[in-house]
Formats: structure tokens, sequence, C-alpha cells
């Protein structure tokens, strides 16, 4: 399915994102307008940055997957 497709129903849920180039990010997807998808993003300690992505970078915005196993791994 493409992403413009899915993307109004992933609004508020953590994404993500492929870009054109290769590179990927992810975060929480906040709002999709004027041609633009915006996503809050972990920086650093307490530090989080709302960034804008025009629609023509993106490759793909997928949903995180629940967790499957709930017991730690170690």
């Amino acid at each position: 399915m493409p992403w413009q497709n899915k993307v109004r129903r992933l609004i508020g849920q953590p994404v993500g994102i492929s870009f054109a180039n290769g590179q990927g990010t992810s975060g929480i997807l906040c709002r999709v307008a004027g041609g633009k998808v915006f996503v809050i993003e972990y920086l650093y300690k307490t530090q989080f940055a709302l960034k804008q992505y025009d629609y023509r970078l993106i490759q793909d915005i997928n949903e995180f997957p629940p967790c499957q196993n709930r017991e730690p791994l170690y």
C-alpha cells in the first residue's frame, strides 16, 4: 500500500520513515499538512524536536510493530 494511503491513520503513532536517499528516521507522527509530514523526534536527554519532511523526500512510512516478547532478551 502506498504510504500516502495510510499516513492519516498513523497520526499520533510511532512510525519509521524511509527516505528516497536511503536514510531514515523515527518518531511520533504529529500531523500531515501542505505536502509535508510533521514528526516529533527524540534528540537527547529530555529534548525533542518537531521536524517536517516534504512528501517528495519520503519513500515509505510504517508503523512500529507491537512488542512480541514482553520478557527481557538477556
